[in-house]
């Protein structure tokens, strides 16, 4: 069977994030698939990149770069117990969901910190293997959120511009430079600001989409796509 890691960013089980997030296990688990849920806010994940990252002596003690020093650390496993965990679950998924409310026109400070740390150079890229070439290719990825903003307010001609630019630097700039396909978004539209049948509905179109959800062809990873 398939593997699935959600990264979920949520504070409230009851939210339609949670709900998101339940109807993805429930699905997937039906199909087969082995499911793993990171709960960073259950789990209390730390999203700061700091020098406890990095178990034992340093590379260069006299100047600390963090990049440098993580990339040095996965190369000899001395990196801390909570990212070694989190970079098993990556590497075993054959699919990644990430699950969260946009927050200022991207993913919460938590979800950010889990990419800023578990994605670290030598594990998600090395350069000059990065974009297609990147060393977690043959996995997929699968941005699903919700947003404050309505459909229309994030049309290419709206108040906040068309909702691809916002996801070039986390589809494109992360999920991409690692090597990762990407599939469509999945996006609700402001939920609060509607009815509960209207929520409903949204959490009946999740459950559908994620049926053939295997069937999909990942995007065109190109500015084309976001900019066109």
């Amino acid at each position: 069977g398939r593997k699935v890691l959600i990264v979920y960013a949520h504070q409230e089980p009851k939210s339609l994030n949670g709900s998101l997030k339940r109807v993805a296990v429930e699905e997937l688990s039906k199909q087969g698939c082995s499911v793993t849920v990171s709960d960073l806010y259950a789990m209390r994940f730390e999203p700061r990149a700091t020098r406890n990252d990095i178990v034992g002596c340093l590379h260069n003690s006299e100047e600390f770069n963090y990049g440098v020093e993580a990339w040095e650390a996965y190369k000899r496993g001395c990196l801390s117990n909570d990212l070694t965990e989190e970079q098993k679950k990556v590497q075993e998924a054959d699919l990644l969901i990430f699950q969260f409310p946009l927050y200022w026109f991207s993913m919460p400070a938590i979800m950010k910190g889990w990419m800023d740390r578990v994605l670290v150079q030598g594990f998600a890229h090395e350069f000059p293997n990065c974009y297609d070439s990147g060393l977690l290719k043959n996995k997929l990825a699968l941005f699903s959120f919700t947003t404050g903003g309505s459909k229309e307010m994030y049309a290419k001609g709206g108040m906040s511009g068309d909702i691809r630019y916002l996801l070039w630097p986390i589809q494109h700039g992360i999920m991409h430079f690692c090597g990762v396909k990407v599939l469509a978004p999945h996006i609700c539209f402001a939920p609060e600001y509607v009815s509960e049948e209207k929520r409903k509905e949204m959490l009946i179109a999740w459950a559908q989409r994620l049926k053939t959800l295997w069937k999909e062809e990942p995007i065109n990873c190109s500015p084309e796509w976001y900019f066109k």
